[in-house]
């Protein structure tokens, strides 16, 4: 027989991957999403009671470390300033000729994601990056589903036009002149 204990490290660590992708979606700071994370286990574990149901159980780890984030943000009163373009950008630098395109494909894609809502992020987090249905998306966010899906189909569409070729501006490659 499985003690209490043990029941909760089984069910945490079947979402444990989505929560910290969750919360690097969040954050933006491998560190931070860590801290996020720990903070969220540690409210799981005082809780009073847990949901029974494993979507229910997801969604309240998620709203939780969402909730923490939230307090984070207004306690700093500040925006967690993290650049990771520049890090990624030193990486294309020392990368050999060939991963170089798929590098600034990255560093594309995060910076749009970067500079989408605050609502547009959350709900690609939770939807793309987390894996959530659209009503478990709802759940975390406290909005209706038919909200979660017009807002994924709204947040995808600025993405990709924050993508196209119009948008993007090559960069000359590493050791070649300009035409």
């Amino acid at each position: 027989m499985l003690t209490a204990d043990a029941i909760f490290a089984r069910r945490l660590q079947a979402c444990q991957d989505r929560l910290m992708g969750y919360a690097m979606a969040l954050s933006r700071d491998r560190e931070t999403a860590r801290d996020l994370l720990q903070d969220c286990v540690a409210r799981a574990l005082i809780a009073p009671s847990l949901p029974e149901s494993e979507p229910a159980f997801r969604a309240f780890l998620f709203t939780t470390l969402r909730n923490l984030w939230i307090d984070r943000v207004r306690r700093e009163r500040r925006k967690v300033a993290v650049d990771e373009a520049m890090d990624l950008l030193a990486e294309v630098a020392m990368q050999p000729v060939g991963l170089e395109s798929v590098l600034v494909n990255a560093l594309a894609v995060r910076q749009a994601f970067a500079r989408l809502s605050e609502e547009h992020r959350d709900v690609l987090s939770l939807v793309d990056i987390a894996g959530f249905g659209y009503g478990e998306a709802a759940l975390v966010l406290g909005i209706p589903p038919g909200t979660v899906m017009s807002r994924v189909s709204r947040a995808r569409r600025a993405l990709s036009s924050m993508l196209t070729d119009s948008a993007v501006e090559m960069l000359p490659r590493r050791g070649t002149a300009q035409r």
